[in-house]
């Protein structure tokens, strides 16, 4: 989808939105604002910004989908068709966005524009995911997941009940600050339990070492818990 199309897109939607579900019609009008007076041309220079914008837009449209259904029995098997992880995502994560007040929104959106968006840890977070999907996991990835809510990825296990992971670089010393941060986000959004993890790549074993705990705590990982596992730095 060019970028024309995208605001093109993101208008229909405002307007399909506002009778169907106004909250969502607020978001998305604060996004079109945020980038209707950018040339087609100069928004196809952000490639993070397109790709949020493709995110919202498919989110949305899902979203819209759920809620034009005439009854709940309707709604509730389009639920279960999808996976554990796109089931707790529109079901629960995204409705809460859109409902909820984003103090963060604002930040990160003009940082996403700036280009000032960083990914230190988007290689590393890749082969976390790549490796979850070769041991029949699933995971799923949204930008505001990561810049609201503080998670990377979410994942699921065979027992199928996700779980919200952060992942880091910076060390045991150091962590322990962005740990209390990151615990505080997730209670703000009602996110039930999650993981932490802290990794050292000195370590050769550490991408297998993070999977291993990641897919284990989706499947055991009590309710209420905010677990953080951190790999050697030594």
């Amino acid at each position: 989808m060019q970028a024309k199309e995208i605001k093109d897109r993101l208008k229909s939607l405002i307007e399909q939105a506002s009778s169907i579900d106004p909250n969502l019609a607020r978001r998305l009008d604060e996004i079109n604002r945020w980038v209707k007076n950018i040339k087609p041309g100069s928004l196809t220079a952000k490639p993070l910004v397109l790709a949020f914008l493709l995110e919202v837009i498919t989110d949305s449209t899902i979203w819209l989908t759920i809620k034009s259904l005439p009854s709940e029995e309707e709604q509730k098997a389009k639920f279960e068709q999808m996976t554990p992880n796109e089931r707790y995502w529109y079901g629960y994560l995204f409705p809460k966005w859109i409902d909820a007040t984003d103090s963060k929104f604002y930040i990160w959106k003009q940082k996403l524009m700036a280009g000032e968006f960083n990914q230190i840890d988007d290689d590393i977070i890749k082969s976390i995911a790549q490796d979850i999907v070769s041991r029949e996991g699933s995971f799923w990835q949204r930008y505001i997941a990561d810049l609201s809510m503080a998670t990377d990825l979410i994942v699921s296990s065979r027992q199928q009940k996700p779980l919200c992971i952060q992942v880091t670089s910076v060390s045991e010393e150091f962590n322990h600050q962005k740990y209390h941060y990151w615990k505080s986000t997730l209670h703000l959004w009602e996110i039930e339990r999650g993981l932490f993890l802290s990794y050292s790549p000195k370590n050769a074993d550490f991408i297998n070492q993070l999977v291993n705990v990641a897919l284990y705590n989706s499947d055991y990982l009590a309710g209420g818990k905010y677990l953080k596992f951190s790999r050697s730095f030594q």
